[in-house]
């Protein structure tokens, strides 16, 4: 696939690039023999973890883990590129195809990790016996483990996440020579006890990240697989472009609507706006969209679908499993906060349609109606997976049951029939998605444990709290400025690292902080998500943004601005979970005439922040009516009724100023025309 670049001509994007826009990093185009056999053996782990969910290993979940992470480490050393080696190393130096094959140190290094990695298996009973006192083989294979898992994720996702987990390594060994006033202070712990926790405990690289990511994630990774091979994806685009007819605003309502529906293929933000960007794009530039607008507007819709149920992220599973409740709750927790981010989208694109002028694009020639009675079948699966939780199914079972009904229903679509060669590539591009999230959970379990074993989490959490009451000693001021440095610190991790690893890295620093001031877990959780997530459209990176600007050939740092304006009120909402006595009803929390009316209350605050972006109300706005609206929008969001009155007073003076706008411009116009 090849995609224009500013719709002027020569310039391409090739799947390559576009590859290296997302955080993971593109993976070897390996010789076809090659290819082939690392698509049989991830196929057969496929297979492997959906048996698993029906026959269990007996030995337990520890002893899968250490299966799971042989099978997936060394083909994700063989799939992805590590140093520069000479061409002699490589064995298929002479093919006259352009291979991108592993050398020799490559097939060293996935033997090697393949070998540590099954170690603990050898005798499994004697080595979960020797945990307090590991042997010296014991500490020689976890180390090799240490390394081999550390240069994975530096393949997948870059030298930050790795060095991070360096360091983490490093507090843990010299920590003890710290004075032990500080707070930082521990007792330290030599080398052969970080490898033990490391890789003989249950909170290193058998913790829960890697457990989230070999029972869950695969799993729906496949299921995505699955889906795509089947033709969701293409039924999803279609119908979303047939849905919208002639207005001004229908291309942006197309994206917006088609961003979300693809998202339930890809679960990953920047893949959904890449995929989105290459097909509608000439149809936003023939609306007349510039490149700057539409470049953020596919960005927001990208990412949208990764904060929206009923896939959201991959960092939703391990909220569910921190909280030790069910996926289907944490889907419940995403749904107003959904609701208000897709409205601010929407309102960004009806405010742009006036200002830019757009129009109406190409209509689809195809019929909705006519597309949903033949392939609406589609949408079974996805609402079998969310039936089948609701009747208290765990969700692993719930995808797996999902899949196979997605498989049966491919055959009503003779073109897209998941025939054994069709359902061959589908299981093995469903392990293949999850090597980068395997590697980086591997790693970030090096990040839990190094904070378990050294109470790191609970000291940091002390810090930010005492730095924040160092500024004032009033309680609330005190939580709104832990939250700000909280927002800032998840954002500056999301930048460098994968949305997984931040949140991980995250929830074990910066939620004790938030929790310690009062504010509940799943607030805290999902205020964490919510910013891991959005720093794919935040500056001075913004994935999503540079992803999409390559495409329509917008300039890049005003892309991810426009990409902000977007998603504002995403970055916003999230502040009402954590600082307002109300904001829990924003999560599902509570009665339902409370989520009715702060849901009503949000949406004025999202309208207000759409006006200070924007620019618009009736007509165009001055600088006036916006600076009305800013305050008007926090106050709005701070859901207590005093605030709610005057931040209401404020939107309607917003109002009145911009009708009497309107009147003038009206004067002005009647007055010029010839009598």
């Amino acid at each position: 696939m090849t995609v224009g670049i500013g719709g002027g001509g020569g310039k391409t994007l090739s799947e390559a690039d576009i590859a290296g826009f997302e955080q993971e990093r593109p993976a070897r185009n390996l010789h076809r023999v090659l290819d082939l056999a690392v698509s049989v053996w991830c196929a057969a782990v496929s297979v492997g973890v959906l048996l698993q969910v029906f026959f269990p290993i007996p030995t337990g979940t520890q002893y899968y883990l250490v299966l799971f992470l042989a099978a997936v480490l060394p083909i994700t050393l063989l799939c992805y590129r590590g140093w520069k080696v000479p061409a002699v190393m490589n064995p298929f130096r002479n093919r006259p195809r352009v291979d991108d094959n592993p050398g020799v140190f490559d097939w060293v290094l996935a033997v090697v990790s393949f070998a540590a990695a099954l170690y603990p298996i050898l005798d499994f009973d004697g080595f979960l016996e020797r945990r307090q006192a590991p042997n010296t083989l014991d500490i020689i294979a976890g180390a090799l483990l240490l390394l081999l898992t550390l240069e994975a994720c530096r393949r997948t996702t870059g030298w930050v996440l790795p060095i991070v987990s360096l360091a983490f390594i490093g507090y843990s060994y010299y920590g003890g020579f710290l004075p032990y006033t500080w707070s930082l202070a521990h007792q330290g712990f030599d080398f052969s006890s970080i490898v033990a926790q490391l890789f003989m405990g249950t909170s290193g690289f058998y913790g829960t990240p890697l457990a989230v990511a070999a029972s869950y994630i695969v799993l729906f990774t496949i299921y995505g697989a699955v889906l795509d091979a089947s033709g969701a994806g293409k039924f999803f685009i279609d119908l979303s472009f047939a849905a919208f007819k002639r207005s001004r605003t229908a291309p942006g309502r197309t994206v917006t609507l088609a961003g979300f529906l693809l998202g339930t293929v890809s679960g990953s933000g920047t893949a959904t706006a890449v995929s989105l960007g290459t097909v509608s794009w000439p149809i936003l530039r023939k609306a007349g969209y510039p490149a700057e607008p539409a470049g953020g507007m596919l960005a927001a819709a990208g990412i949208g679908a990764i904060l929206s149920p009923p896939t959201l992220g991959a960092a939703a599973f391990i909220i569910a499993e921190y909280l030790q409740t069910s996926y289907l709750t944490v889907l419940g927790f995403a749904v107003i906060p959904t609701i208000l981010y897709y409205l601010g989208i929407l309102l960004a694109i009806e405010i742009d349609a006036r200002r830019h002028g757009t129009g109406a694009g190409e209509p689809s020639t195809q019929s909705a109606g006519k597309l949903l009675l033949r392939f609406s079948y589609h949408f079974i699966s996805l609402f079998v997976i969310i039936g089948f939780m609701a009747v208290n199914v765990p969700p692993f079972k719930a995808v797996v049951y999902a899949t196979l009904i997605q498989i049966a229903l491919s055959f009503l679509d003779k073109e897209h029939r998941l025939m054994p060669d069709r359902l061959f590539t589908a299981l093995a591009q469903g392990t293949r998605s999850v090597l980068p999230v395997a590697a980086t959970c591997a790693v970030a379990g090096i990040i839990v444990a190094v904070t378990t074993q050294t109470g790191l989490g609970l000291n940091l959490a002390e810090i930010i709290v005492s730095a924040a009451a160092a500024v004032s000693e009033n309680a609330t001021v005190v939580l709104i400025l832990t939250v700000v440095l909280s927002a800032f610190a998840v954002l500056l991790l999301g930048l460098a690292v994968p949305v997984t690893a931040s949140f991980i890295i995250a929830a074990v620093i910066i939620a004790p902080a938030l929790m310690q001031l009062g504010v509940t877990q799943p607030e805290a959780y999902m205020f964490i998500f919510y910013y891991a997530v959005l720093s794919e459209v935040s500056p001075p990176t913004a994935l999503a943004a540079v992803a999409t600007a390559a495409i329509t050939g917008g300039r890049a740092m005003a892309t991810m601005w426009q990409a902000w304006k977007y998603t504002l009120p995403a970055f916003l909402v999230p502040f009402a979970f954590v600082l307002t006595d109300n904001g829990a009803s924003l999560l599902g929390q509570g009665d339902l005439l409370g989520m009715v009316w702060t849901l009503l209350v949000s949406a004025l605050a999202v309208a207000a922040l759409a006006i200070v972006t924007g620019g618009w109300i009736v007509v165009r706005t001055g600088w006036l009516e916006r600076v009305i609206c800013a305050p008007a929008a926090l106050l709005l969001l701070y859901l207590a009724p005093t605030t709610i009155g005057i931040g209401l007073g404020l939107l309607l003076v917003a109002l009145v100023i911009n009708l009497g706008r309107r009147q003038r411009l009206r004067s002005t116009t009647e007055g010029s025309v010839p009598t």
